[in-house]
């Protein structure tokens, strides 16, 4: 007897995203195949920090993000998961960037999200290890972290005990058309796909305006209370947006485990999984300029991953213009973890015709095309 490998929704791409995208549909009562190549919650699922935070940089990137930190915080969660509400603590370190903070404190609290500026001296106290003589700082205490590589096996199992299907072991030769095709020759049906791989996504859906872009992140030992918040240089937010040249930021996490995440780093054009070590010591230097007690750290590991970026920042969430049965969840470059229980619903939506508390449209990977007709079109007219 044949296996039946019809379904509703089939999803390649195992990370966080996926099986966020599974566990949705799954859910709504949907027949869902996950297909992972590796393991459950590897690629830039188990490269990330894993910071849930809400973002400012544009409204339609602070509505999914908000949307998504919402989910997280009402999810029941087991301890494997390690989700804690920290908080981010912003670091101004001159008056310049104190005035930065100060603008996006008005900015949060405009919106509703709890938000609280720090002197220099509340900064100290919070964060005693931390340098002095830093101007100030930016507290949203409802930011939190989470172990991604564990909460995306947990959205997995959830997904199977209401039925889904995983495959793993098993590479997306290709997608479309309603038929994914794995490596061994398998052929998945289903009236609805869904490719969340990331920075791989371009290679089963041609064309897509997604650049791969380098991190690398260090894990100490155990210093349990030597960082009790996310800590990030308002810095960051300048390396974050530059396009073309490599950048690294202050920005450190403290794990429940004790052991300090310490990041970040960003790189286009380079596909090289091996740590930079120029762009390691560059990262490692700027880290203990703002907290020089680091530098008596013993450091356990170091590794990279490679980030699914967009010209504008934002996602690719929803029908592709190409192909209406295959829907995006990729492109959420350094939010993917994030946002995606807010993805997750986005594609539960899609799917079923169901209304989301967010405008789905900014996010929809038409705009691409949209924006290249008006510009063919602009051209004709010249």
């Amino acid at each position: 007897m044949n296996e039946d490998l019809t379904f509703d929704v089939v999803i390649a791409g195992g990370g966080i995203v996926g099986c966020a995208c599974a566990l949705a549909c799954s859910r709504r009562g949907l027949q869902v195949a996950l297909v992972e190549r590796d393991v459950l919650g590897s690629g830039a699922t188990a490269s990330g920090m894993g910071h849930i935070v809400v973002m400012d940089d544009s409204d339609a990137q602070f509505a999914l993000t908000q949307a998504s930190q919402q989910l997280w915080r009402q999810f029941a969660l087991p301890d494997v998961v390690e989700y804690r509400q920290t908080g981010t603590l912003w670091i101004a370190a001159d008056g310049e960037e104190m005035e930065g903070a100060e603008t996006k404190y008005r900015w949060y609290c405009d919106r509703g999200v709890a938000a609280e500026l720090l002197t220099a001296q509340q900064v100290q106290e919070r964060e005693p290890n931390l340098r002095p003589g830093l101007a100030g700082g930016l507290l949203i205490p409802e930011d939190g972290v989470v172990y991604s590589p564990n909460a995306a096996v947990e959205f997995a199992r959830l997904a199977v005990q209401l039925g889904a299907r995983i495959f793993l072991g098993k590479s997306a030769k290709s997608m479309g058309q309603h038929r994914l095709q794995l490596d061994d020759g398998t052929e998945l049906s289903a009236q609805w796909l869904v490719n969340a791989l990331g920075a791989d996504a371009p290679a089963v859906s041609t064309g897509l305006p997604i650049r791969k872009r380098k991190g690398h992140l260090v894990i100490t030992d155990r210093y349990p209370g030597f960082v009790q918040h996310q800590l990030v240089e308002l810095g960051y937010l300048k390396s974050a947006h530059s396009s073309s040249s490599d950048s690294v930021a202050f920005n450190i996490q403290p794990r429940s485990t004790g052991q300090l995440l310490i990041g970040s780093s960003r790189q286009y054009g380079n596909d090289d999984v091996a740590v930079d070590q120029k762009i390691l010591s560059e990262m490692l230097a700027r880290a203990t300029a703002y907290m020089p007690g680091i530098g008596q750290l013993q450091a356990i590991r170091a590794w990279t991953g490679f980030r699914a970026a967009t010209p504008d920042k934002l996602p690719l969430i929803g029908p592709s213009p190409e192909d209406d049965s295959l829907l995006l969840a990729t492109g959420h470059e350094g939010l993917g973890i994030t946002t995606s229980l807010g993805t997750a619903e986005l594609i539960a939506s899609a799917v079923t015709g169901e209304p989301f508390l967010i405008d789905p449209r900014p996010y929809l990977p038409s705009r691409f095309q949209e924006a290249a007709n008006i510009s063919h079109s602009s051209k004709e007219t010249e």
